[in-house]
């Protein structure tokens, strides 16, 4: 089974695509496909920036249960 590509390695299969595209020399076909698998790709990559957000946004309290980090904020703050 191949490994899944990173996000490094999909973002810039994105940007070849769009190079591709915003060039216009290829054949209306294949940039309908392209198009398509840009657009895959975006959704993919999206997922994964929110992904990381919501890990970049919780951390641990004092029994090392995840909360939200504004949560976290506010009861520093009482």
């Amino acid at each position: 089974m191949a490994e899944q590509p990173t996000f490094e390695q999909n973002l810039n299969q994105l940007e070849t695509i769009v190079n591709q595209l915003e060039q216009g020399d290829v054949p209306l076909e294949q940039a309908l496909t392209q198009f398509q698998k840009g657009v895959a790709l975006s959704k993919q990559l999206q997922a994964t920036l929110e992904g990381a957000e919501k890990t970049l946004t919780k951390m641990m309290d004092e029994t090392g249960n995840e909360v939200p980090l504004d949560q976290s904020d506010a009861d520093a703050n009482d």
